[in-house]
């Protein structure tokens, strides 16, 4: 054989041994984030690591966002598609955001798309009609018919008109009521959504404090998603104050939620820090048990977000009696307020800090929180985090 042939061999040789490296690395890098039917402790961890809040990105279909997500590498995108009242806008919702989600999952088919289902009904609900799945979903006759309102109430007017005139918290232990929050489930899923945050589930069981009644309608949604979700699971999590809900051992959720709770420091504008045991924030707090997908825990992985809840009647004022709001605002609106740098430091020290204090928490950064605040360098409102929390995220490695 000669020289030359010899080579020739080497070369091939060479070439077929970086393929088989390069495709076992890749194969390496998608068991990191690799789920169907269930999800492991450690692959869920590796998605909170890398959450945002990212609220309205499937209402608003903007490409500074696509591109934000390719640049950044986020991973969980919380908040993506929701509603809060005006429930016969859903099939718009629907019509815009699924081609949007479509072209999300070509950047990166591993990115987990959040929607939500809040502590709301409105009488607009009345405007949607029930499809035959969801009355066979329950094994109830079928009728032509649209939603009740009034069927998914509290009795004895018990929180009616909560959030206004015709907007109220509804009651989990009423049929209507779930047959609703498996409708809206149903059609998140059914356009590429993975994970559903509950809102305040903590007001929408009064009648249900055994939790029979969501137990059964998360199960009806978990069993849909076998069937019908792009890896076969919904992802399910809630605010939950009294840091879980536990029947027989079993967790009713994946993984928890919270508001991130920062604490104003007195004497100094417009300072916050994050405090274990401050208010009732989560950290040291979440319980723990068997989780949907079979593994036991001490403690759940949770997230805390900048959350939005609205501003008090003292903002810019520091109350020592208010553990709710930052310097009088929301949490959102405070972190709006600051300046770019300090946005930027608070969001490298939050992140840090809630793993240094629970090993089980992340702190879920902001990329978007509806149209009221993103994180781009690019774009003439945007708030310049971008850069700062791909920096974070890259100082992540897989866990």
């Amino acid at each position: 054989m000669c020289i030359r042939d010899r080579l020739y061999i080497a070369l091939i040789l060479i070439a077929t041994f970086h393929n088989a490296f390069s495709k076992e690395k890749k194969s390496v890098e998608n068991k990191d984030y690799y789920f169907d039917g269930k999800i492991s402790r450690n692959v869920l961890e590796n998605y909170l690591a890398r959450s945002s809040t990212f609220g309205s990105l499937l209402h608003l279909t903007l490409e500074d966002d696509l591109r934000m997500i390719k640049n950044t590498g986020v991973k969980f995108a919380g908040r993506a598609i929701w509603m809060w009242g005006g429930e016969s806008k859903i099939d718009e919702l629907v019509r815009v955001g699924e081609p949007f989600a479509k072209k999300v999952h070509a950047i990166d088919p591993d990115i987990i798309l959040q929607g939500a289902i809040f502590e709301i009904v409105s009488k607009d609900v009345e405007s949607v009609k029930i499809p035959p799945e969801v009355f066979k979903a329950f094994e109830v006759p079928q009728k032509v018919r649209n939603f009740d309102y009034e069927a998914m109430l509290y009795p004895f007017g018990h929180r009616h008109n909560h959030w206004s005139k015709g907007s109220s918290v509804p009651d989990m232990s009423r049929l209507e009521t779930r047959m609703w929050f498996f409708y809206v489930a149903k059609r998140w899923i059914d356009m590429g959504i993975e994970a559903i945050h509950f809102g305040q589930v903590e007001i929408m069981d009064d009648w249900d404090r055994s939790h029979r009644h969501w137990r059964d309608m998360m199960k009806k949604i978990r069993d849909y998603a076998t069937k019908n979700a792009r890896r076969h699971m919904v992802l399910t999590d809630a605010h939950v104050p009294s840091g879980g809900i536990v029947h027989k051992g079993k967790l009713m959720f994946d993984l928890h939620s919270f508001p991130s709770r920062p604490k104003s420091v007195k004497g100094q504008p417009y300072k916050a820090i994050l405090e274990k045991g401050f208010s009732d924030s989560i950290y040291g707090r979440s319980k723990g048990g068997i989780t949907p997908s079979g593994w036991k825990c001490e403690s759940l992985p949770y997230i805390v977000e900048i959350d939005n809840f609205g501003v008090s009647k003292h903002p810019g004022e520091f109350r020592e009696d208010d553990k709710i709001h930052v310097w009088g605002w929301d949490e959102i609106n405070w972190f709006i307020k600051q300046p770019e740098d300090y946005r930027n430091e608070w969001l490298k020290y939050a992140y840090e800090w809630v793993r240094k204090t629970d090993k089980n928490g992340y702190f879920q950064l902001p990329l978007r929180r509806f149209e009221h605040y993103s994180a781009s360098m690019m774009t003439k409102k945007g708030m310049r985090q971008e850069d700062t929390i791909k920096g974070i995220w890259e100082n992540v490695g897989p866990l």
